[in-house]
C-alpha cells in the first residue's frame, strides 16, 4: 500500500528517543522532512549520529518541556509551517502516590501538562494558518491500565489525551485532526529495559505472546499520518497485542 501525505514538515516532540529516531528515518524515506526536538546535548548527539547519512533532510531543535522558557522556542520550528506533529515527549516519575515528594509532582505535571499545553496551542495555531494539520499523540496502555507506581505517569498521559481529544473535536472542521495511539510493551527504550528484567511476567499477560517491535509502531504511526487515515479523529487506538482486553 502506497502512503500519500498532503504535507512534508513533521515535528517530532521527544525526537531523541528510539521511536522518534526510527520514525525520522521512515519519514525521510517517504519524502517527509522531520523536525526532531531534544532536551540536552546528549539527545542532540543521538539525533545527528543516527541521521548523519541524511544531512539536509531533517533538522533538530532544542525543546525541553521541563524548561520551556530556556529552549530555543517554537518560533524557529514553526516559522516555515508544520504539517504534522507526533508527540512522544514524556518525563519520568515513578513511585507510590503517597510516597512521592510533592515538589517532584509539581515539576512533573508542570512539564508534562502545562508546558505541553503551551506547545499544543502554538502548533495548532501554526496549522490553522495553513488550514491543514495532523497530530498523533503517543500515549501508553498505562493510561487506562497502570501498574503500581505509575499513578503520576498515567495521570499525565490521560491529561494529554484529553487535550488532543478536544483539539480534534474543535478543529477538525478547519482541517486539523488528532489521534492517540496507546502502545503496549515495545522492544525499545524504556520498554526494552523493563522487559529485560520482567520478560516472563510481563508477556504472560499478552495474548499475542510477545512484545511489539519498533518497526510495527513506526509503520502504524506512518499510516495514521497518511491521507488514508484522515477518518481517525479525536479517538484512542490501542496497540498492545491484547494486553488491556482481559483480566490481570
Amino acid at each position: 500500500m502506497k502512503l500519500n501525505f498532503f504535507g512534508t514538515r513533521a515535528l517530532l516532540l521527544g525526537g531523541s528517543c528510539d521511536l522518534a529516531l526510527a520514525l525520522g528515518e521512515a519519514m525521510i524515506a517517504s519524502g517527509l522532512f522531520p523536525l526532531l526536538t531534544y532536551r540536552n546535548a546528549q539527545g542532540q548527539e543521538r539525533i545527528h549520529k543516527r541521521l548523519r547519512a541524511h544531512a539536509g533532510q531533517y533538522d533538530a531543535y532544542h525543546l525541553d518541556l521541563g524548561a520551556l522558557e530556556e529552549s530555543d522556542g517554537l518560533d524557529k520550528l514553526l516559522n516555515q509551517g508544520v504539517d504534522y506533529m507526533v508527540d512522544m515527549a514524556q518525563g519520568d516519575l515513578e513511585g507510590l502516590v503517597p510516597a512521592v515528594d510533592s515538589r517532584a509532582v509539581g515539576g512533573f505535571f508542570d512539564a508534562n501538562i502545562r508546558a505541553r499545553a503551551v506547545v499544543i496551542q502554538q502548533v495548532a495555531r501554526a496549522m490553522l494558518a495553513r488550514k491543514k494539520g495532523r497530530i498523533v499523540y503517543i500515549s501508553s496502555t498505562a493510561a487506562g491500565r497502570p501498574s503500581s507506581g505509575q499513578g503520576f505517569y498515567a495521570a499525565a498521559k490521560k491529561a494529554a489525551e484529553a487535550l488532543y481529544h478536544n483539539l480534534g473535536l474543535e478543529l477538525a472542521g478547519r482541517g486539523i485532526t488528532t489521534v492517540t495511539l496507546r502502545p503496549g510493551y515495545v522492544d525499545a527504550g524504556r520498554g526494552r529495559r523493563y522487559l529485560e528484567q520482567n520478560t516472563r511476567q510481563a508477556l504472560a499477560k499478552v495474548p499475542l505472546g510477545r512484545s511489539l517491535t519498533l518497526a510495527e509502531i513506526v509503520d502504524t504511526i506512518m499510516f495514521l499520518l497518511c491521507d488514508s487515515a484522515a477518518g481517525f479523529n479525536a479517538t484512542v487506538l490501542t496497540m498492545d497485542g491484547g494486553l488491556s482486553t482481559g483480566k490481570l
